[in-house]
């Protein structure tokens, strides 16, 4: 009775819309403006990926450090290696830039040669004076190599912040206001004011001066993403229109498939605005993905209207049969691919919720602008010529369809020994996957900012912040001098580990204020003692000017004081290590009944965040084959076959995973979606064939073999021509310059391969088999829906009886 009902729906639709085809050609249109009005709504992001949920704690910690110091993302660095700055002419331009910047109503700070302060001691008000290390303008060599001088070997608080005393590279900080870190006009000033007045300076000095730091990189990594939509939307389109040009050889079949999915992405970057998600670096995949989705559809609708017409030529009954015969196989195998997105929503990322929400929203909305237009707009045109059906007895399809069944028939033992071999093979390589929770990685390597990042951290230790919080649970505990002592023993433990920059706090403006206590000298920079402090405290309760410099590393309760380094580019076992190696140093230092440490900033954040992502993924792939197999379940009424089914599609899924292990490509959230969005993909395959093939059994009278090989040489063309473009469509996400993109193409083009492989070989032959457990009629009952309509197999029964 459901079946009939569900029958007897999609007639109801096909009568629908062959008979209002004006009407829905006007609905159609009216969704699409609608859609394109929404576009004014669409942002790019301007924050980071936060990968965490709101409510974890490490997330929780890190909006607490905001809280009390602000966003400590905002600085930019300059840094320069060049002999040739140490001229006067060169000195004085360097320090001009500073100034130019420091005018600039988006920068709140500079910190450069150009306003260096040396602590001056002033024993007759006993106060610490600031003196600039740069008094105007620098006219002679001497001059300068005096200044440099006492730069390099006389103020070590300013090593590692300013300069690298081994190369002599010297750096510019810069502090962009806070408020404007995470918003638009961070990029406008970036792109609009910052990088021209630094692209004047190279060309006025010839100096190759280097820029970054994360607002910077932020900005421009952002920039190369929106460039890369409109090269990824063209490149989708004209890989997919000439694949489906070759198959077809008929230009209005390729217009109208391009037609479906160019409404298609128009409605994806609508649904966009509408749900005002941001552009990040995986929304901006959707519009693309949808082509690549979308054409496979279309080769399956435009075949069938065409095998259709061919055999009665009758137009009207042709497009009738299109939508009665395939909505079903359209409808759930597009299912099956949404189910596979669908699963990112149960993570509490919000970057991947988004992603999994409007990906499969589109999946369901281009089957049904599939099943509309395609129709739609054949009921206009002029019936297929010859011509356009000479596609339909290809020989060297057919020579492909025959190799594939002489295998299936003749190779058995071959089959299963090659499928062992690569399962074993495929969980070696498994173990050798390493995980990767770098910030960087996935960053275009081909640009400057990548290898400026580089460059950073060879000569400066990194630019990715890590941040240490220290409280010490009572007000102005973070300057007693035990409290300085204990921060002191982490601080060199932080100095000392390659990975790390040099450490910053008021650790080194004491240091700083006992160096200029001594007149300067630079062996005294060095905590103050007991002794020292008593008399060094004076100058400072005198209004000394380091008391200034506090307010960035302390809280304005003198409670909570703060440890900021950076890192290099790290992953996830480094940064473990990292971690572990300063969490043990923290349980020795600072005992826990008086002292909360917290490690926070955003590069810790972010490698936190992968792990736990990660971890999401796996359970939400597991979560997409448990729901699919349901589906699968409902469909066919079979446990068995259930399972049989499953072997060839979570197969190429391991052999993807041994390959990304012994060719060292890391797991990380780019690469972990391959598998969940591979499976939904590659499962519409099994659909398409165990349909055919329970078809096939109710023809033969139940015949095993017959009925396999039947249903190989049925929908081994169809197959065959989806997995091809599916496989090119997903290969043009490897022009991306970012690796994630890069490596996410592919592996989903790999995986989609091998799937298809695996489904046109290893299930035929499982099914062989296993013909007298699973594949006959007790195993493989009454389906609960008809995939291939019940009409359409009395008819080839018809038909077989009349060629008898």
């Amino acid at each position: 009775m459901a079946k009939k009902r569900l029958s007897g729906f999609w007639n109801f639709i096909a009568r629908t819309l062959l008979r209002n085809r004006i009407i829905t050609i006007g609905i159609l249109l009216s969704i699409t403006v609608f859609m394109g009005m929404q576009w004014k709504n669409m942002r790019f992001t301007y924050t980071e990926a936060n990968l965490l949920p709101d409510h974890d704690s490490i997330n929780i910690e890190y909006n607490h450090f905001l809280d009390i110091f602000g966003e400590e993302g905002n600085i930019i660095v300059l840094g320069v290696k060049d002999s040739t700055l140490f001229t006067p002419e060169k000195f004085n331009a360097w320090n001009r830039l500073s100034k130019q910047l420091n005018a600039l109503p988006e920068i709140t700070m500079v910190l450069s040669t150009e306003n260096l302060q040396v602590l001056k001691k002033n024993i007759k008000e006993q106060k610490f004076d600031i003196a600039p290390l740069v008094n105007g303008k620098i006219d002679s060599q001497e001059k300068l190599d005096s200044i440099s001088d006492q730069l390099f070997n006389k103020l070590p608080f300013y090593e590692n912040l300013l300069y690298n005393k081994e190369d002599h590279t010297l750096r510019t900080v810069i502090y962009m206001d806070k408020e404007i870190v995470n918003t638009a006009v961070r990029k406008d000033f970036i792109l609009n004011d910052f990088m021209p007045i630094i692209k004047s300076f190279k060309e006025e000095t010839q100096l190759d001066i280097r820029a970054s730091g994360m607002p910077y990189i932020r900005t421009l990594n952002a920039k190369t993403i929106v460039d890369e939509i409109p090269i990824f939307l063209a490149a989708a389109l004209l890989v997919t229109s000439l694949i489906f040009f070759f198959f077809f050889r008929s230009f209005r079949a390729t217009f109208i498939s391009m037609v479906v999915v160019i409404i298609g992405v128009m409605w994806a970057f609508g649904l966009l605005g509408l749900l005002n998600y941001e552009i990040t670096v995986l929304t901006a995949i959707i519009p693309p993905l949808i082509i690549v989705i979308g054409i496979p559809n279309c080769i399956f609708l435009i075949n069938k209207y065409q095998q259709e017409y061919q055999k009665h030529n009758n137009q009207a009954k042709a497009l009738q049969r299109v939508i009665t015969k395939v909505g079903n196989a359209t409808l759930m195998t597009n299912a099956t691919t949404a189910a596979g997105f669908a699963t990112f929503i149960i993570t509490e990322s919000q970057l991947l919720k988004q992603f999994g929400i409007v990906a499969s929203i589109n999946i369901l909305l281009i089957f049904v602008l599939s099943l509309t237009i395609i129709p739609t707009i054949y009921s206009f045109m002029a019936t297929p010529k010859t011509k356009h059906l000479k596609h339909l007895n290809r020989k060297w399809v057919d020579g492909f369809v025959l190799w594939l069944e002489n295998i299936v028939r003749n190779r058995k033992i071959s089959v299963y020994i090659a499928a062992i071999c690569l399962l074993v093979l495929s969980i070696i390589g498994i173990y050798q996957i390493r995980v990767s929770g770098s910030l960087i990685e996935d960053m275009p390597k081909n640009t400057s900012f990548f290898d400026d990042i580089r460059f950073f951290e060879k000569e400066f230790d990194g630019i990715m912040p890590l941040e240490i919080m220290i409280d010490t649970k009572r007000r102005n505990g973070a300057t007693k001098l035990p409290t300085l002592r204990r921060m002191n023993q982490l601080q060199t433990v932080i100095d000392e580990n390659p990975n790390l920059s040099k450490a910053v706090s008021i650790v080194n403006l004491a240091k700083f204020a006992k160096q200029a206590y001594y007149n300067g000298n630079p062996k005294y920079y060095d905590l103050p003692t007991n002794q020292d402090q008593a008399f060094i405290a004076s100058y400072i309760k005198n209004g000394g000017a380091e008391t200034n410099m506090f307010t960035n590393f302390v809280d304005s309760t003198g409670q909570i004081v703060r440890i900021t380094t950076f890192m290099k580019d790290l992953g996830t076992e480094e940064m473990e290590k990292v971690e572990e190696e300063l969490k043990t140093e923290i349980d020795k230092v600072f005992p826990k009944e008086r002292y909360n440490v917290t490690m926070t900033g955003k590069a810790y954040l972010f490698t936190k965040g992968t792990t736990y992502l990660i971890k999401n993924l796996i359970i939400s792939l597991a979560l997409a084959v448990l729901l699919i197999a349901l589906l699968m379940a409902y469909m066919f009424r079979s446990f068995k076959m259930i399972i049989v089914s499953l072997i060839p599609n979570i197969l190429p899924l391991l052999i993807t995973g041994g390959m990304m292990g012994f060719l060292g490509i890391p797991l990380k959230p780019s690469t972990i979606l391959v598998f969940s969005i591979a499976f939904g993909i590659s499962v519409d395959d099994t659909i398409h064939f165990l349909a055919k093939y329970r078809q096939e059994l109710k023809m033969n009278d139940w015949k095993i073999k017959k009925s396999v090989y039947a249903a190989l040489r049925e929908s081994g063309v169809s197959m065959f021509y989806t997995s091809i473009v599916l496989f090119f469509g997903f290969s043009v996400f490897m022009i991306s310059s970012f690796g994630g993109t890069k490596a996410l193409g592919g592996l989903v083009s790999f995986t989609l391969l091998i799937a298809m492989l695996s489904n046109l070989i290893l299930l035929p032959t499982l099914l062989l088999s296993l013909e007298k457990n699973v594949a006959n009629k007790e195993g493989f009952p009454e389906p609960n829906i008809d995939i291939l309509d019940g009409d359409e197999i009395e008819d080839e029964i018809d038909e077989k009886h009349e060629g008898i």
